[in-house]
């Protein structure tokens, strides 16, 4: 297939007019919910077991201090290993990697089920995320090069997104209650049930798809890059847990950028480098990444020091909380339908900016939250804001992958989902960490968080309405 790179933007063609309905058939929408759901099941990992940690601990007898490895167990495979798998697929087929995937990751699913101890859980965490380190990248090239440049694509990459927003929020809420009713083993279960309903459906559906030729794979570069990246996901989710004094967090925060920097010179010198640097130079490559890792690490943030102030500031339990969030993902489900056409309309430039803007401001609102009530206004805002970080995640994408061609489809989504595994993993390390440990006491802790968080990505918003800016 091949891709349309005439309009810079990728959307410009869309704007003379509204664009027509997009209408896909009986197999493309069966392939696309292979691939959404797929991408649907990996969120939902991603928070389903948070609220359950306690009662696993307790059942499996893994300490306080063991407990915060069922996250990191999980999320260091699932973002160290994402640009490597997703470049494995672009020289030797997606769909073959995809399917490995998925089934890696229903069998490591099915492990942690039926955990009989700490080890046993936790190498299912760990066999889960690189699980998903494979299913997203390929999932999402699978996607892009299924899909062409365009309304086709739009429309693809809005439910995915959609879905993937939904699947985080929903996972709040659905831990909470399947661990309360059914146990704690549930949430693992759920995921080898989404597993098995997916796999058997995609072989029928997906075809094969690689690069024409096959150059060596970068090993240096992918040892360096893979290195860097779980060194530094792993200081920033101890971080979140111990604070940053720790020894093992410091070595492995500056072993990471250490990696990360002699990846980029390794990349400079390599005859098949793993990512091409005159890529990463691109402004839609680079700006988009740096929206997506904003709106992706500020808005996980917010979640997590609402839930904080909902919970111990104004006392609310934690299925009241669950009930916020779900409102939160019923407005993301109407976004995510309406965003391709105001992407049709704008550009995905500049819906990426607007979109930012919107969250920022929004966030800003949170900080009239009052230290006795606000359940109302924390429900509308962060609804609100979902709506608009909704228009960030799908822009972001679309900016990422517009022009590039097939045989980088697998790098190029490859960033795009590295930028998001990152930003959900630092932006509570970073920022939510302040809440709890800030001199005025939680309530004060929560605003200068918010507050913080506004003005990041409001600063954000204006760098890509300036950078991103291009001729229609």
């Amino acid at each position: 297939m091949a891709i349309d790179t005439s309009h810079p933007t990728g959307t410009s063609a869309l704007r003379q007019g509204p664009a027509a309905p997009v209408r896909l058939t009986g197999r493309a929408r069966l392939t696309l919910f292979v691939l959404c759901a797929a991408q649907f099941m990996v969120a939902l990992d991603f928070s389903v077991l948070n609220v359950a940690l306690p009662v696993l601990g307790a059942d499996l007898g893994m300490s306080t201090t063991a407990l915060q490895w069922g996250v990191t167990a999980f999320a260091l495979p699932s973002g160290g290993f994402l640009l490597l798998f997703g470049r494995i697929a672009d020289l030797y087929g997606r769909r073959r990697l995809f399917l490995s995937g998925l089934a890696l990751f229903g069998a490591a699913s099915l492990l942690a089920t039926f955990a009989w101890d700490p080890a046993a859980f936790l190498a299912g965490r760990a066999l889960q995320g690189l699980g998903a380190a494979v299913i997203v990248p390929t999932g999402m090239s699978l996607l892009t090069t299924t899909f062409p440049e365009g309304p086709q694509r739009e429309k693809a990459l809005g439910i995915s997104g959609t879905l993937m927003s939904l699947g985080f929020t929903v996972g709040m809420v659905l831990g909470g209650v399947m661990t309360d009713t059914l146990g704690w083993r549930s949430t693992m279960g759920l995921l080898t049930v989404f597993s098995l309903v997916v796999l058997p459906l995609a072989p029928r559906l997906l075809t094969e798809s690689r690069t024409a030729d096959r150059p060596r794979l970068d090993v240096p570069g992918a040892v360096t890059v893979t290195g860097g990246l779980l060194a530094l996901i792993y200081a920033l989710t101890t971080a979140a847990d111990r604070g940053f004094g720790g020894l093992d967090v410091l070595v492995t925060l500056v072993a990471g950028l250490l990696l990360l920097t002699a990846f980029v010179v390794v990349e400079s010198r390599s005859a098949a480098p793993l990512v091409s640097l005159p890529m990463l130079r691109r402004r839609t490559v680079a700006l988009g990444n740096l929206g997506g890792l904003v709106t992706f690490s500020m808005m996980s943030t917010v979640v997590f020091v609402l839930t904080l102030y909902l919970q111990e500031v104004l006392g609310i339990s934690a299925f009241g909380t669950g009930l916020v969030f779900g409102v939160q993902g019923g407005v993301s489900i109407l976004a995510g339908a309406y965003a391709p056409k105001v992407i049709g309309r704008l550009g995905a430039r500049r819906t990426l900016a607007m979109g930012l803007l919107g969250q920022g401001l929004l966030v800003a609102l949170l900080l009239g939250l009052g230290e006795r009530s606000g359940v109302v206004l924390a429900t509308v805002a962060v609804s609100l804001a979902s709506m608009c970080h909704l228009l960030a995640i799908i822009s972001y994408g679309l900016t990422v992958t517009s022009g590039v061609p097939d045989e980088e489809q697998g790098l190029a989504t490859g960033l795009v989902t590295t930028t998001q595994q990152v930003g959900l993993t630092v932006g509570i390390p970073l920022l939510g960490v302040l809440a709890t440990t800030w001199g005025g006491g939680l309530y004060d802790g929560v605003r200068a968080v918010l507050g913080i968080d506004a003005v990041i990505v409001v600063a954000a918003a204006v760098l890509m309405a300036v950078g991103l800016r291009g001729r229609r």
